[in-house]
């Protein structure tokens, strides 16, 4: 099993937060890999991993980084693999590493979900995948057509509650 998808964070402190998008992708069963890089404390691993990806298979990245936020956009630049980057709220809310990573400059992008979104960045990851892949858009469509049911049950429950005197549905 050849690995599509990395998932990179900081530290393991963020892994309560990244773990949302290994389940996404396991749900999925896209193979991922998961790492602890850090852009300052092992910087040669990081450029290692990074020219490294696109000859091992892999399609996109997902990193994870809080504060300073470096590692998505250092990643970026070593690899013309698609990178996502996820800003984890570990000081002022997680707006310093959502800024680090949506302001990077011209020709190294980092698609960049909301702070602590690992799911939406897992989704992405899947939305990207599914473009070469039959199978995962498959599975993929019915991942969303689930979303829509949730909703719909969600409204009709809400329309069977009776409680109030001036509810009109």
């Amino acid at each position: 099993m050849n690995c599509k998808v990395s998932i990179i964070m900081g530290s393991t402190s963020d892994l309560p937060v990244m773990r949302k998008a290994a389940d996404f992708l396991e749900q999925m069963e896209v193979p991922f890999e998961l790492h602890a890089l850090s852009a300052h404390r092992t910087p040669r691993e990081v450029e290692i991993f990074a020219s490294d990806a696109a000859g091992r298979g892999v399609e996109v990245i997902i990193a994870a980084a809080g504060m300073a936020a470096a590692l998505p956009g250092v990643i970026a630049a070593m690899t013309t693999v698609p990178v996502i980057g996820v800003p984890i709220a570990a000081s002022l809310d997680g707006v310093d590493a959502m800024y680090s990573m949506i302001q990077m400059p011209p020709g190294i992008p980092v698609a960049t979900v909301g702070i602590n979104g690992s799911l939406n960045a897992a989704v992405l990851a899947v939305r990207i995948l599914s473009l070469s892949d039959e199978i995962l858009a498959q599975r993929y469509a019915a991942y969303c057509a689930s979303l829509s049911e949730k909703v719909r049950k969600a409204d009709a429950e809400l329309a069977a509650i009776n409680e109030y005197k001036f509810k009109t549905n």
